[in-house]
């Protein structure tokens, strides 16, 4: 067995699927011998752990970024490490929802951003968003998965809204940067790992 193997089989079986699962991503990685594929591990490996988050908040921030991207094997993985983290049914169910209204929210926000018309503006949304005013996770990590799935999804005009309203809240720019790191990994390895 060959090193590319090796730790192809080492991340498999830390994000619990099977050893001998492939997608052609990976197949083309490991019959490369890719050197990429150790970055790719430490990558994945530092979406568990910050200076600036708890373990928690990582575990959370990587199921809706999974949630976000349809990624069943992460999805599957970042439920459990929140669970082992000691997050609620409650905190993980909010995750979801998160990616859920992310994902209308961004696409209606860049419309509007994109046809820079005022009368879009004045239109009402009516896009139901109880889950952002009281949430169980509270208001400032609400606003972070917020901000981390925006920044995913590629709205501006979101992705300002919400950092603003992270400084305002007293986030520090170190655990905003971080955030939408783990969310970009996470991103990152679903493009293997699907």
């Amino acid at each position: 067995m060959n090193e590319s193997t090796e730790i192809i089989q080492e991340l498999l079986q830390a994000i619990g699927v099977d050893t001998a699962y492939r997608t052609s991503s990976l197949t083309l990685l490991e019959k490369g011998e890719s050197r990429y594929l150790r970055d790719f591990k430490l990558n994945f490996t530092s979406t568990l752990t910050s200076a600036h988050l708890d373990n928690r908040e990582c575990a959370l921030l990587g199921l809706s970024t999974a949630i976000n991207n349809t990624n069943e094997p992460l999805i599957g993985y970042y439920t459990k490490y929140a669970e082992e983290q000691g997050a609620t049914a409650a905190d993980i169910a909010e995750a979801v929802g998160c990616a859920s209204l992310l994902a209308s929210n961004n696409i209606f926000y860049r419309f509007r951003h994109f046809t820079q018309k005022e009368k879009y503006t004045q239109i009402p949304a009516r896009i139901r968003m109880q889950l952002m005013m009281k949430p169980v996770t509270g208001k400032e990590f609400f606003e972070l998965m917020s901000l981390a799935i925006s920044a995913v999804n590629g709205c501006e005009m979101c992705v300002n809204a919400h950092e603003d309203s992270l400084i305002k809240l007293g986030a520090t720019e170190e655990r905003i940067f971080d955030a939408v790191r783990i969310a970009s990994l996470v991103t990152a390895t679903g493009k293997v790992i699907f």
